[in-house]
């Protein structure tokens, strides 16, 4: 999830320390008291912005945390590289699992999708910071494409999509907790399905159409 960036792709200068102050703030403040409760005025006080300034930019605090939420795509992030697809994807789980559920890094992704359900902007934000890592995580499928584990074809984005959703789901639909274990039995069934061709365009959509 979006966290606090150190070093990002735009360059250096007044304008750029005032936005990265005003966001790393957002993304704070929205870790510690959620969307709800995330105000302009909070933000001002934390990182030392004009309010003035904050409305002119961004205008309002829907659009700090959408921006805040999108410097996530500025991470400087890779995708593990173990020598097997099950290993790379057991590898993005557990790191799933460690930022959704370990206290003082969970709060922060957590309060990130709890706003997506309450902005439409920040649901934006946070969907193109997922499509970003879903491409940058799709290389653990083309390294197991030229090994020769899995199919020449094969979707690799939906490979991590069903890898990774079980974890989402045990968190924020049926609300039952995940553990390393569940990260690495989904990890496994995606990389089993993945090396049975399920993922190519020869088996997408083979499901009978309604009557």
């Amino acid at each position: 999830m979006a966290t606090e960036i150190s070093g990002t792709k735009r360059p250096g200068g007044r304008t750029e320390r005032t936005r990265l102050a005003a966001l790393n703030a957002t993304l704070e403040l929205l870790g510690e008291r959620g969307y709800a409760e995330l105000t302009v005025e909070a933000v001002a006080d934390r990182s030392g912005v004009h309010k003035t300034t904050l409305y002119r930019r961004w205008e309002s605090a829907e659009g700090l945390v959408a921006a805040a939420l999108l410097m996530g795509t500025e991470q400087e992030w890779t995708a593990p590289d173990t020598g097997s697809l099950e290993g790379d994807l057991r590898g993005i789980n557990l790191e799933l699992v460690h930022y959704f559920t370990s206290p003082g890094e969970r709060e922060l992704p957590t309060a990130s999708i709890s706003a997506a359900f309450l902005s439409a902007r920040a649901a934006d934000a946070l969907r193109e910071f997922y499509v970003d890592r879903h491409a940058r995580s799709a290389v653990v499928v083309d390294r197991a494409v030229e090994r020769g584990e899995v199919p020449a074809g094969t979707d690799a984005v939906e490979v991590v999509r069903v890898a990774c959703g079980p974890i989402f789901y045990r968190l924020f639909v049926s609300r039952e907790g995940v553990s390393k274990k569940d990260a690495a039995t989904a990890a496994e069934a995606a990389a089993a399905a993945a090396k049975a061709g399920v993922f190519t365009a020869a088996n997408a959509g083979t499901a009978s159409p309604p009557a």
